[in-house]
């Protein structure tokens, strides 16, 4: 069908599509709040959907798609298989990110300390107390490191950084994984507890010796002083938008029952460590079908049109190939659909 519109008529159009915008509401992780955030503000007048979100942690999310008090939910941590199957559940991922540690030592700029998985494991197990430990010493020839003390700070809230965090020291610290594990929510050994990512920044910043954890988006956008990491490769990486493409193309997407792909600590010389994906979570059984095709229009049209906006953010966008494998699920399994 043609159309033959004057500007003035595309704009118009434009205006009362966005008027009369169908309403969707999705609640969960922190991590995609900014990225939901843009895409929303861009989409309802896009694609006439406007979106609600509610950044209130993965564990919240996931709870509120099961008692059906959201459209969607969404979730740093992937759902388990038999939650998702007695909540009548499709989980799938939307954006990639990662997770970078923070330091303040006075006289370290970023991305100039070199540190490994397993000595970051062992400071926050208390085992690695200054910073000018012979391990750390060793590993950091030609950098000045004081005799301070370290101070590590972790999220004292349930959340999906916490979660993607704990695997990573889970995976290259048996010590870790036998004594900790990994949860959104951990019985941390040694340090000092804030909430969300903000909090973290600001203790770390606030304390000479800190050392913590945040969301790379985060860490970039506030300007935080990053350390680099050395990967399964035994290559020390630097946080950054490369690292980050070549940990999730590592993944093994076609693998991951659910969408629930490990990315955690994945072999190449360029990955970064600690990258994931995030989730969401719908209704197989939407007691709104019509709200439920909305999500899922609403996800469509990131998929279209959204990487650039994700980008900017600092995110790291699905591939093709996985954003195809996505639709496919929706239209298997969402009666909405």
């Amino acid at each position: 069908m043609k159309f033959a519109f004057t500007a003035l008529a595309i704009g118009l159009a434009g205006i009362t599509f966005a008027a009369n915008a169908q309403q969707i509401t999705g609640a969960g992780a922190t991590f995609p709040a900014p990225v939901y955030s843009k895409w929303g503000e861009a989409a309802k007048a896009a694609a006439g959907i406007e979106l609600n979100y509610q950044a209130i942690g993965s564990g919240g999310g996931q709870n509120q798609i099961l008692n059906r008090t959201v459209d969607f939910g969404a979730s740093d941590a992937p759902m388990s298989a038999e939650k998702l199957e007695s909540g009548k559940l499709l989980q799938f991922p939307t954006v990639m990110g990662s997770v970078v540690v923070i330091v303040n030592i006075p006289g370290v700029t970023s991305n100039q300390m070199k540190m490994s998985g397993e000595m970051v494991a062992e400071i926050y197990q208390g085992k690695i107390t200054k910073w000018n430990d012979p391990k750390i010493v060793e590993m950091n020839r030609g950098v000045t490191l004081p005799n301070l003390a370290i101070a590590p700070v972790y999220r004292a809230d349930g959340s999906g950084t916490t979660f993607v965090y704990a695997s990573y020291l889970s995976a290259v610290s048996e010590s870790w994984k036998t004594t900790t594990g990994a949860s959104t929510s951990v019985k941390w050994p040694a340090g000092a507890g804030a909430k969300g990512n903000d909090g973290v920044a600001a203790t770390v910043q606030n304390v000479k010796g800190g050392i913590g954890y945040v969301e790379s988006a985060y860490a970039t956008q506030n300007k935080l002083t990053t350390i680099q990491l050395r990967n399964k490769a035994g290559v020390f990486v630097s946080p950054n938008a490369e690292a980050y493409m070549a940990a999730a193309a590592n993944g093994d997407w076609a693998g991951a029952k659910n969408f629930a792909v490990n990315l955690i600590d994945q072999p190449g010389e360029k990955s970064w460590p600690i990258v994931s994906a995030t989730f969401a979570l719908l209704p197989k059984d939407a007691k709104d079908p019509a709200r439920s095709a909305a999500v899922l229009k609403f996800f469509d049209w990131a998929f279209n049109s959204g990487d650039a906006i994700a980008t900017s953010l600092d995110y790291v966008i699905l591939p093709k190939a996985v954003k195809d494998s996505v639709r496919a699920a929706w239209k298997a399994e969402i009666k909405a659909n």
